[in-house]
């Protein structure tokens, strides 16, 4: 029997799952990327209990452990008062094998999962390599592909557009990608600085609100990434020049000397979702799909739950004989997730981390405190903030 073929778009984390998944249950993958290399900035960095169970399945999990810091706690903490509220993972026991965060770039689980694609015979990545448009038969989607200006065309049984907020499958096909932009850009500024030698307590996860310039404080091994929002005035120099830099980090935690900074990022932050995942042979998934605010880190989590809830309805169709229709379902499933859940709880904790009134605020911070300090109040906001619920309410949808 012939080997089914799948085409995947982009090579980050999302589309990597995907071919893994595939290429593992023995089906042949392409996955075309328009860079010449993995990405390996500092994009996300953390990985949710849920995301931690399904990589386990694959021997990732461990290696990404290792690689990184095991994150049992987070906070929320206010940048004048310090902390409102802690949170204990572990309170998930019983819910996830994996009951913390952990904290690691996502260029070390691209690396991770490419090693293993490269053992796999039927599984094929092409860099370099650009999507330049898209045909579909009953039976067939054909590819055309630009590989250092020589156009040639690749014929799949499905395409998966994994290729990122501007991708070029979703283009192709004419989807729109519904929602706004916010007119603040967000910066990252990452630095060996040691911040937990100067605010006691500090967990690796911190989400410090502030009515005036919230930030949030996240470790990975080697560093502290510190996020702020920028105003609408400032242009792109000044924000990611040395003095607005220096400002923003001596006003956090005030010091005698400048800061080192290793990496500064300034981008665009949108909440936005395709108004389809699916017309006929090709799917979109991850920020293909939708894309979010980074307060709560469920960007690159919900796209590797995009994966897998995609990839094992392919599965059903290809090798275990279910009906297409299964297909529809994972629209169904995870575009609800992305709007109902992912868009609407980051927007909410956009909301709450910058909000101005007073009381307002000290309304959010005592029920943050109310609900730390509550077993059972405590486990149902984490199976919220860490996706357990979502995964829930997805697999309810028929």
């Amino acid at each position: 029997m012939r080997t089914p073929h799948i085409l995947i778009a982009g090579a980050g984390p999302v589309g990597l799952v995907s071919a893994l998944v595939l290429g593992s249950a023995g089906l042949r993958v392409t996955v075309v990327e328009a860079a010449d290399a993995l990405n390996a900035d500092l994009r996300a960095s953390t990985f949710h209990p849920p995301t931690l169970d399904m990589l386990s399945r694959y021997g990732l999990t461990d290696a990404l452990i290792a690689q990184g810091l095991v994150a049992r706690y987070t906070q929320q903490r206010d940048r004048k008062e310090g902390l409102i509220a802690e949170f204990d993972m572990h309170t998930l026991q019983g819910d996830t094998d994996f009951p913390f965060r952990v904290q690691c770039e996502q260029w070390k689980l691209t690396q991770l999962i490419k090693a293993k694609l490269d053992l796999m015979p039927d599984v094929t990545l092409l860099f370099g390599t650009r999507m330049e448009g898209i045909t579909q038969t009953d039976s067939q989607v054909v590819a055309t592909l630009s590989t250092q200006g020589q156009t040639h065309a690749l014929e799949a049984d499905y395409l998966i557009g994994a290729d990122g907020a501007s991708s070029a499958v979703r283009k192709s096909l004419g989807i729109e990608f519904e929602g706004f932009t916010y007119p603040e850009r967000f910066l990252v500024v990452s630095t060996e600085f040691e911040y937990a030698d100067h605010l006691p307590h500090l967990s690796y996860v911190n989400y410090c609100s502030d009515p005036h310039e919230w930030c949030v404080l996240l470790r990975v091994p080697t560093l502290w990434r510190v996020l702020f929002p920028t105003k609408v005035d400032e242009s792109d120099e000044d924000v990611m020049g040395d003095v607005s830099v220096q400002k923003r980090l001596q006003d956090l935690l005030p010091q005698s000397t400048p800061y080192e900074t290793v990496h500064r990022t300034l981008y665009k932050v949108h909440q936005r979702v395709a108004k389809h995942f699916r017309q006929q042979r090709v799917f979109l998934a991850g920020d293909a799909s939708h894309i979010n605010n980074p307060l709560g880190g469920m960007g690159m989590n919900g796209g590797v739950h995009d994966a897998m809830n995609l990839c094992d309805k392919l599965l059903a169709v290809l090798q275990r004989g279910e009906s297409e229709s299964v297909l529809d379902r994972y629209e169904r499933q995870r575009r609800t997730i992305a709007i109902e859940y992912i868009n609407a709880s980051t927007a909410r904790n956009k909301k709450e981390i910058e909000e101005r009134d007073p009381a307002v605020r000290q309304k959010t911070h005592d029920e943050l405190r109310a609900i730390a300090a509550d077993p059972v109040a405590s486990r149902t906001y984490l199976r919220k903030t860490s996706m357990i619920d979502a995964l829930t309410r997805a697999e309810a949808i028929a």
